[in-house]
């Protein structure tokens, strides 16, 4: 399914036809009542300063929510590389058969978390999802079957260690779907349209270059925010380099 906020670039290249047409179009109103008496300088002056400001804040805050997710994404890859690293480790208490196939397990695993970050297409996420189901079965059964034949307190570690592999990666799931509300997205696209009506109302003569002002840098900061909250899309994006690392280190071992 089509998501426009999956596409930080055409956010941006939407955005600023249209929030420069909303300025020529307050322009244009301004042109038609330039010869009647206007007495309503100080009560416009606090409109558009006070619209103003809550667009700055919109966009404040909007920013700030699109940040914190980004930092939860990037929180959530480095705990999931930390679970698969201790877990690789507690495999030296498992029986050495049993050890080698959860490491076997393991390393695979790891692969293809790291492809998740890096899919482009939704049919290559949706094989890598397919894959990575299969795996997490493989490895809760293969520490499973010890624990039951033997059930310890080693046994036990090992298998809340498996547990965290696995709840770690359904916490990277909730944190890439947790996006701007897009409520949020339509009250500061229309409190942007607004205020380039105001500003090309108030602009004189009308200038071309002023009228592009405020457009520009809307769209500029719309791309922004979009870029963060968009995880696959864009320029700023999750990169893998804890788990790349864990993979590096594992294959040294």
């Amino acid at each position: 399914m089509f998501n426009l906020l999956d596409h930080p670039v055409l956010i941006s290249a939407v955005s600023l036809p249209t929030f420069w047409m909303a300025a020529w179009m307050g322009g244009a109103f301004r042109a038609r009542r330039l010869g009647q008496k206007e007495d309503l300088h100080d009560d416009f002056a606090l409109v558009i300063g006070s619209t103003l400001t809550l667009l700055g804040l919109i966009i404040g805050f909007t920013f700030s929510m699109a940040v914190n997710r980004y930092d939860q994404r990037k929180n959530c890859e480095e705990q999931e590389a930390n679970a698969i690293g201790t877990e690789y480790v507690r495999t030296d208490l498992l029986p050495e058969t049993d050890a080698s196939t959860v490491r076997a397990l393991l390393s695979g695993y790891l692969n293809q978390r790291i492809l998740c970050y890096k899919a482009g297409s939704e049919q290559q996420l949706r094989q890598i999802n397919a894959q990575t189901a299969r795996l997490q079965a493989q490895l809760w059964s293969a520490v499973t079957k010890p624990a039951v034949a033997q059930p310890t307190p080693v046994a036990a570690l090992v298998l809340g260690g498996m547990n965290d592999v696995l709840n770690s990666q359904g916490y990277t799931q909730a944190a890439w779907w947790n996006r701007i509300p897009s409520a949020a997205w339509v009250l500061l696209i229309a409190i942007s349209i607004f205020c380039n009506l105001l500003t090309g109302y108030g602009a004189q003569g009308r200038s071309a270059f002023l009228l592009l002002i405020l457009p520009i840098a809307l769209s500029i900061s719309l791309f922004l925010i979009a870029d963060i909250d968009s995880p696959r899309r864009g320029v700023i994006h999750v990169w893998p380099q804890n788990l790349e690392n864990l993979a590096e280190s594992l294959q040294t071992q």
